[in-house]
């Protein structure tokens, strides 16, 4: 089957195969063999693993089983690519109120995301908010780990969606109420952002 490379950046290659996308970390010739190696391991061990956790609370492809070290498997989301499309939703409100839920429900279980953006986010023909590229994710506690996660996003609406930026933003405030430490961690939000 016929493999189409739809992106690549500095850290992997994420190529479509069928049904299947396959994120492939790319070997850095500037760095040690030795440490790229386990570098490349170490990330996408940590990726496939909050990738596992997430898709059992939010809608995120769950990887499929692999010996691979550095490269994994997941479905293929139908749908388009938030960035793109938010703008031009009618459901726009009921999209970001179940981006803040999906944040709230990470949270709870300490998931940070890492790279909160509308560019990491699908959604389907069901108006289903899939979110993708857990790359730059971690475990946290710490709620100041999870007011940066809510900046990012924030951050994000104001440059891509700058028009309507306020609105999405109150949209997923309100969902991310389902969040524990909500309260907490929106007053944390407004330091972080001074």
């Amino acid at each position: 089957m016929e493999q189409k490379i739809i992106q690549q950046g500095a850290e992997a290659v994420i190529t479509q195969k069928g049904d299947h996308i396959i994120k492939d970390r790319i070997k850095k010739s500037y760095r040690i063999n030795e440490l790229d190696e386990k570098l490349r391991k170490q990330r996408t061990k940590r990726e496939k693993s909050l990738l596992e956790r997430a898709s059992k609370i939010i809608n995120a492809p769950r990887p499929y089983e692999s010996k691979e070290l550095t490269k994994f498997e997941i479905p293929y989301i139908k749908g388009k690519k938030l960035s793109e499309h938010l703008d031009k939703l009618k459901n726009s409100k009921e999209i970001c109120n179940k981006i803040g839920e999906s944040i709230a429900n990470l949270h709870n279980e300490n998931i940070i995301h890492g790279d909160l953006t509308t560019s990491n986010m699908i959604v389907d023909k069901k108006n289903n908010v899939w979110f993708i590229d857990f790359g730059l994710g971690y475990i946290s506690k710490r709620i100041e780990d999870k007011a940066v996660d809510l900046h990012l996003i924030k951050q994000a609406l104001e440059a891509k969606h700058y028009e309507k930026w306020k609105e999405y933003w109150s949209d997923i405030e309100s969902g991310y109420k389902k969040s524990k430490n909500h309260k907490e961690t929106l007053e944390r939000l407004k330091k972080v952002e001074s």
